[in-house]
């Protein structure tokens, strides 16, 4: 009887305590190939991505074949990388925008979220190709592989994201206003 309350009162602290799930970092680069800076909040441009970056004025190095809007990837990922290997995934080597923390990005596939005060949506995922390896450092490309890659997301409502933002997936009625307010 004590082990089934101890495991109840467990399972009940942890939802209670779950945190939400957040944008830990952001970076952008200018050109393809640029070091990616780290800012502390940017602008979502609807149809376009995020303002300063290299996709939305067609400098990047996938413009016109292959290009995401904006590039997510999830920290715990990062995380494992660090601790498993000696490649420099920090300061955003990993060539993707935002950095998210506490969500399954994968789980994101088909819906629509909130970032600060813009709409995104899920696009596809993002696996790693050969050029990140070219512009970072040896093993870049196989350290981001087995689905550690992040996801391309479009940005369908123009808004601010800041690190830190709480990430809000929409469903049911949330996502029927949000649609509307377009």
């Amino acid at each position: 009887m004590s082990v089934m309350v101890t495991v109840w009162s467990t399972m009940i602290g942890t939802m209670a305590t779950e945190a939400p799930a957040v944008v830990e970092a952001i970076y952008v680069a200018a050109t393809g190939g640029a070091p990616m800076q780290s800012v502390e909040r940017i602008e979502a441009v609807a149809g376009e991505g995020l303002a300063g970056d290299r996709y939305p004025t067609g400098q990047g190095y996938w413009s016109g074949t292959d290009e995401c809007q904006v590039t997510m990837i999830q920290a715990e990922a990062l995380d494992e990388i660090a601790s498993r290997t000696t490649v420099d995934v920090s300061h955003g080597q990993h060539r993707r925008n935002i950095v998210t923390r506490g969500i399954d990005l994968r789980s994101l596939a088909g819906r629509r979220f909130r970032i600060g005060s813009a709409l995104l949506e899920y696009d596809r995922p993002r696996p790693p190709c050969r050029y990140i390896e070219s512009i970072t450092e040896p093993g870049m490309t196989r350290a981001l592989a087995a689905r550690r890659g992040g996801i391309c997301v479009r940005v369908i409502e123009s808004g601010t994201i800041a690190a830190g933002d709480t990430i809000e997936v929409l469903e049911g009625r949330s996502l029927l206003r949000a649609m509307l307010r377009r």
